[in-house]
């Protein structure tokens, strides 16, 4: 049923304005044709009357930053980590992004797309409607290419938004560990072409002992010519200037931003380029997090996302990432729900979504609770009573 007539709602956040006393939602096939107050709203006839008793409603979490296609296990890394190991020493034994490349490059296509869609199931139950999700598990032409169509085939059947990103420039392989330029040739003139029609967007890990500010701008001229917008990681473990670049070349996104600056934070904003914060990451890394506040009061769009890996953030639902939000980077309850929605729309070009507007698909979140504020207050409950996607319930 995508005709709804919702009502009862306790507290409605639109993200376009502030909240109507007493508010209904009207959903006409999958489309929202009206929010407001029940003053004002069109006749029932013909809707199903969706009663929330006194719930929030919100939109739909637009999950902006995933790893969600890959095979193996990295749970170990976990504990030794906890024992006193860095990411980076883990990655020089042969740990890490590498590790979890040797398990996909080995498992099949079917495998992969049944692994990721439980994981995009669980995130669906907690309210995210738009999940991006990021090649790289791969390395390789063939590799990249399998996972770019699962996570193509996880939109086309299963009720959720995916938007899809090329990132062949994730690690150097081992196989090319001594011919570093040897593989950015070969992402440049064989794996960009070649995934462009799968792609959405391209992003690079621009982090020392990875991709060079210069590598990564290489890349991403390639992309554009193939019309490939840019993502960056950048910031993560060190400083390297990948912000800088990124709002030199106008990127959609800068992603991660631990060791952003003051000064990168007014170049992002005057260029426009999105923040993608993934607090899940320094949490299990157990570093320090980004400003959230700075960055925000910088004039920067925020987004919140859970950076969902198999190394250093396997977190699939949006609640305890809003609640980090909160808690460790200074955002409001407000703040916080809207770089969960709309941020994360706004990252992905995606105009008419994380907002509860006419016009806009019909992609809410019911919750079991009154005010958004339970989420980062209760992060460890299952607030969710009913997702909707395109106005049909799940």
């Amino acid at each position: 049923m995508s005709d709804l007539f919702i009502t009862g709602i306790g507290h409605l956040t639109t993200n376009v304005g502030d909240p109507d006393a007493d508010a209904v939602v009207v959903v006409d096939d999958g489309i929202i044709t009206y929010a407001g107050s029940m003053a004002d709203a069109p006749d029932q006839e013909g809707r199903k009357r969706l009663d929330v008793s006194g719930n929030a409603v919100i939109p739909g979490f637009v999950d902006a930053h995933t790893h969600l296609v890959f095979a193996g296990d990295r749970s170990d890394e976990f504990a030794r980590r906890l024992a006193g190991e860095s990411y980076s020493d883990i990655a020089a034994s042969g740990g890490g992004i590498l590790s979890t490349v040797e398990a996909t490059r080995s498992a099949s296509e079917e495998t992969l797309f049944d692994l990721a869609a439980q994981r995009v199931w669980t995130m669906i139950r907690g309210g995210t409607t738009t999940v991006e999700i990021k090649s790289g598990y791969g390395l390789d032409l063939e590799t990249e290419l399998r996972l770019l169509r699962v996570a193509r085939r996880i939109g086309d059947e299963l009720p959720v938004t995916i938007r899809t990103t090329f990132l062949g420039a994730h690690s150097v392989p081992r196989e090319y560990r001594s011919d570093r330029d040897g593989y950015v040739e070969l992402v440049i003139n064989e794996m960009l072409p070649a995934t462009a029609d799968l792609a959405d967007f391209c992003d690079v890990f621009v982090e020392d002992g990875v991709f060079s500010v210069d590598e990564a701008r290489a890349i991403f001229e390639a992309a554009k010519a193939l019309g490939l917008p840019a993502r960056v990681h950048v910031e993560q473990l060190s400083h390297l200037g990948g912000a800088a670049l990124a709002a030199e070349i106008g990127a959609l996104s800068a992603d991660h931003l631990d060791h952003v600056t003051p000064d990168d934070a007014a170049a992002l904003a005057g260029a426009g380029v999105t923040c993608v914060l993934v607090p899940g990451a320094a949490y299990t890394l157990g570093t320090p997090q980004p400003s959230g506040r700075m960055l925000w009061d910088a004039g920067c769009t925020v987004v919140l996302a859970t950076d969902c890996n198999p190394g250093t953030s396997y977190i699939e639902t949006m609640g305890l990432v809003i609640s980090l939000g909160v808690v460790q980077m200074g955002l409001t309850v407000e703040e916080a729900i809207w770089a969960a929605t709309r941020g994360g729309a706004l990252s992905l070009g995606l105009e008419d979504r994380g907002q509860i507007k006419e016009g806009s698909p019909a992609d809410l979140v019911i919750l079991d609770a009154p005010s958004p504020a339970h989420i980062p207050y209760r992060p460890a409950s299952d607030l969710l009573s009913e997702t909707i996607k395109d106005g049909q319930i799940l």
